[in-house]
């Protein structure tokens, strides 16, 4: 999809100059593209992107919405501590975590909030 095609298709979904991350992964699963491509064109165009599946940021009055889990299952936690990459889990692998264990993504996240486990990157670039 070239950038006139994200640019409609963005067009037709923002508002207030926010993108939401769940609506850019949805541009670029129609759009056949990767996620970066979607956050790359929102950060060339200055949108700000909201709404972080994760919870990580993007949210108001807050920045961020996750909170810490209870508990975490040793399962869950083998899994996240097998998927770390330089100390950190990518957001890519919280998704496919969440999908495996049948989890919400934010439950992930809530899990490495538990763990002290930084999440990135982004998918999207965002962070």
């Amino acid at each position: 999809m070239p950038d006139k095609e994200i640019a409609q298709h963005i067009a037709q979904k923002i508002k207030n100059n926010e993108l939401p991350c769940a609506v850019a992964f949805d541009i670029a699963k129609k759009g056949n593209v990767s996620p970066a491509a979607v956050g790359a064109y929102a950060d060339a165009h200055k949108l700000r992107l909201v709404k972080c599946q994760l919870g990580l940021f993007g949210y108001q009055p807050e920045k961020r919405i996750v909170k810490p889990a209870k508990s975490v299952s040793p399962e869950l936690e083998a899994d996240i501590r097998g998927a770390l990459v330089n100390d950190r889990l990518p957001c890519k692998a919280v998704w496919m975590l969440a999908e495996r264990f049948g989890l919400r993504k934010m439950a992930v996240s809530s899990a490495c909030e538990t763990l002290g486990i930084k999440i990135k990157p982004c998918q999207l670039g965002a962070f």
